[in-house]
């Protein structure tokens, strides 16, 4: 199954519920399949990680980032904060918008 997806990589997301609520971060992945982002210091979890000195890596106990639900975030307008996202037509092409204020998301 393969989710609508209207959240990009490096977008500033909000969490709003669960553990990690209120935090803010960049995404770093999207797994449309899965329906989940990656965000940049949140859903912090703990890895056994085994020692390989070919690649330099120490062992011990690592923290990395656990993928949360997309329907968990929200993005980050520059201009208002969190807000939904709507679609419109500039030009020729179709770009995201703030439903708050109208602004464009993209670039």
């Amino acid at each position: 199954m393969h989710i609508r997806v209207d959240i990009k990589r490096n977008d500033q997301v909000k969490v709003i519920t669960g553990r990690d609520k209120g935090k803010q971060g960049r995404v770093l992945r999207v797994f449309p399949g899965s329906g989940k982002v990656l965000v940049e210091h949140v859903m912090m979890v703990k890895k056994n990680v085994r020692p390989n000195p070919q690649r330099n890596i120490k062992g011990g106990i690592a923290e990395q980032e656990s993928p949360i639900a997309i329907s968990n975030v929200m993005v980050v307008c520059p201009s208002c904060g969190p807000s939904r996202i709507g679609h419109k037509k500039h030009g020729s092409r179709h770009v995201r918008i703030c439903r708050r204020c109208d602004a464009p998301l993209d670039k």
